[in-house]
């Protein structure tokens, strides 16, 4: 079965994920070996083996680089690497974290997630279950932590209104609860983007509101659905 993660019949309507910006950093010393776990959000293979490559340089006279990630809205891509610690005791520990963490009570959800961990030596040796545990409560912890949202998928609209009413519009939608995916401008108009969910119902009641709300002058003008990043309450 192929690893096409996006196609249409495999996606899921909403699944957690890591912010987006720079990633996120954890370290943990154990028995004066240091673990330091750097978390990114990976839409893709290629940029998750771009940041293990990235910390292999900024951390060159570092032991190890072990990794895993796991990637795609039903999380089909899994991926893990030992990269010389004893085989079972690095990758396989942190991808079961990955695919462990709660997201929400009896949620396990996460994915587009890549994990490194750095490792130290310290000098004692751990014994692989030592380092089975070091490596899972490195991940883990980390993910405590971590800066994390929501993906949903939803149908992007746009709204192009005057510039004078724009302020107003976008004032009343955001406390009526729709979700702004930004906004474009020319010389005369604001072009808002509204993420909905994307049924019948739910694109009819937006343009009914839409419209109350600009007097019949601005229409809702349905777009391509995307993932959309929302933030968890």
């Amino acid at each position: 079965m192929p690893d096409d993660a996006d196609s249409p019949e495999s996606r899921a309507a909403v699944y957690t994920s890591m912010a987006a910006g720079g990633g996120f950093r954890h370290e943990l010393e154990i028995k004066r070996s240091r673990f330091i776990t750097v978390l990114q959000r990976a839409p893709d293979e290629d940029s998750a083996r771009s940041l293990v490559s990235g910390l292999r340089r900024e951390f060159r006279d570092a032991r190890h680089h072990c990794s895993a990630f796991v990637l795609g809205p039903d999380r089909r891509v899994q991926r893990s690497n030992d990269d010389g610690e004893p085989s079972g005791t690095a990758g396989i520990p942190m991808l079961e974290a990955l695919l462990k963490r709660e997201t929400a009570p009896g949620v396990t959800d996460l994915s587009d997630v890549a994990a490194v961990v750095v490792r130290y030596f310290g000098g004692i040796l751990l014994g692989a279950g030592g380092l089975v545990r070091a490596y899972s409560e490195s991940v883990s912890s980390a993910l405590e932590a971590a800066p994390l949202v929501r993906r949903q998928r939803l149908r992007i609209c746009s709204v192009p209104v005057p510039h004078a009413t724009a302020g107003r519009l976008e004032n009343e939608l955001r406390a009526a609860g729709y979700v702004m995916a930004g906004a474009s401008y020319d010389a005369q108009t604001t072009v808002f983007r509204l993420a909905l969910p994307d049924d019948t119902a739910g694109l009819a009641q937006a343009a009914d509101r839409v419209a109350a709300l600009t007097a019949g002058t601005a229409a809702l003008l349905p777009g391509e659905s995307e993932w959309i990043d929302v933030a968890i309450s």
